[in-house]
């Protein structure tokens, strides 16, 4: 049981810094912070819709991933005692 916690631990790591950094290589739809850092400026340039879109699915698919392996930690540390 401790080698898969372990994993998971590993997976969790690299799943947060992977989604954040999908999350940062969104283009700011404006009017937020991203106006605040000239990501309104660009606005009339827009960029490829099927790359958009990819960004998307890949962001959601690295979100669900990220929140399984939370829950997944979860579960082991309640049947587990929590002690490792």
């Amino acid at each position: 049981m401790d080698v898969l916690h372990v994993i998971l631990q590993i997976l969790l790591g690299v799943t947060s810094l992977l989604l954040t950094l999908l999350i940062l290589l969104h283009k700011g739809r404006g009017g937020g912070l991203s106006d605040m850092f000239g990501g309104g400026m660009s606005s009339g340039l827009s960029s490829s819709g099927v790359a958009e879109r990819n960004l998307n699915r890949f962001t959601v698919i690295l979100g669900v991933t990220w929140g399984l392996v939370i829950i997944a930690l979860g579960l082991i540390m309640r049947f587990s005692g929590g002690d490792s």
